[in-house]
């Protein structure tokens, strides 16, 4: 019962994640958000590792403590840090430039394709009630991501839409995430993962931060303005550091109970998009508000079944 708790409390901190991305996008490039946010997660973790090597018989008594990795550990690690920064890259591209109501549903069907993973791949198999709950879930999400009136010709014309193959690509590739989260979580410490991921990713994103300034620099003649950071909106970039720390932590610490079910945590997880509708209802008033609520509605119904099969 513990995992489906922090699989949730996940699912609210993520909600919160994409609100505060989609605020610190409005005025900022897609690489200097990502950059600067990544630094600051950096930062944060960088203090439970740091208190664990320096007094270690202290932290091995809290649930911060960062124990050692092996170089098989640290290869896996950064491996992981690869695949989740390329889903970011396309994820934070395709939010940039699409509707927070439209980004957040279809990277809600995420739970979809890691399903299909954790029953071919891990052989897990669902109850009555948890499939009832997915079923239900990813049924209204993607109800929601095909309007009524939508013809072949604008199906196509998306599909063409480069932010919508950046969006599709992020998809699939934090569904592989999810999969290779289980096969992780099985053998190392979730602190440990998590710390030395964000490291990984941190040197990771600088080199592609550099490599893109350079080539804007080059492609517009003004290499003398190659500056360090142009941001904006500073406390939303912060807050995306602080709720994907948070959401990463609990995720990985349920995925370490030997009863956890990926495919259970991940929709659960991916339910945190309620928050991004409600926001883009509330505050941004978007369009087709009755619609956003049934979805709303089937998804809260969905992971209340989740809730109970995983009892």
């Amino acid at each position: 019962m513990t995992w489906v708790i922090l699989a949730f409390v996940s699912a609210l901190c993520l909600g919160f994640y994409d609100i505060s991305k989609k605020i610190a996008l409005r005025d900022n490039s897609v690489v200097d958000v990502l950059t600067a946010s990544v630094l600051f997660s950096s930062g944060i973790l960088a203090v439970p590792l740091m208190l664990s090597r320096c007094i270690p018989d202290v932290m091995m008594d809290t649930p911060f403590y960062v124990p050692t990795m092996d170089a098989y550990g640290h290869l896996l690690t950064f491996v992981k840090s690869c695949i989740v920064l390329s889903s970011w890259i396309f994820a934070y591209m395709a939010l940039k430039h699409l509707p927070i109501s439209v980004v957040s549903p279809w990277q809600a069907t995420r739970p979809m394709w890691t399903l299909v993973g954790a029953l071919i791949i891990f052989g897990e198999h669902l109850n009555l009630w948890q499939w009832m709950g997915v079923t239900l879930a990813i049924g209204s999400i993607l109800a929601f991501s095909f309007k009524k009136n939508t013809s072949i010709a604008n199906l196509k014309s998306q599909i063409k839409n480069r932010y919508y193959i950046a969006l599709t690509l992020a998809i699939i590739i934090g569904s592989c995430s999810g999969l290779y989260d289980k096969y992780m979580m099985r053998r190392f410490d979730h602190n440990a993962v998590q710390v030395y991921y964000t490291f990984y990713q941190a040197l990771l994103m600088m080199v592609t931060w550099w490599a893109v300034k350079r080539h804007r620099a080059k492609r517009s003649y003004e290499k003398r303005q190659f500056h360090i950071f142009q941001l904006t909106n500073i406390p939303a970039i912060v807050l995306i550091s602080v709720f994907l720390v948070m959401s990463d932590n609990v995720y990985m610490l349920a995925l370490q109970d030997p009863d956890s079910m990926i495919a259970v945590v991940s929709t659960i997880r991916r339910g945190g998009t309620v928050i991004g509708f409600a926001y883009g209802l509330v505050f941004l008033k978007e369009q087709d508000p009755w619609k956003k609520i049934l979805s709303m509605i089937g998804i809260l119904a969905g992971l209340v079944c989740l809730a109970i099969g995983s009892l």
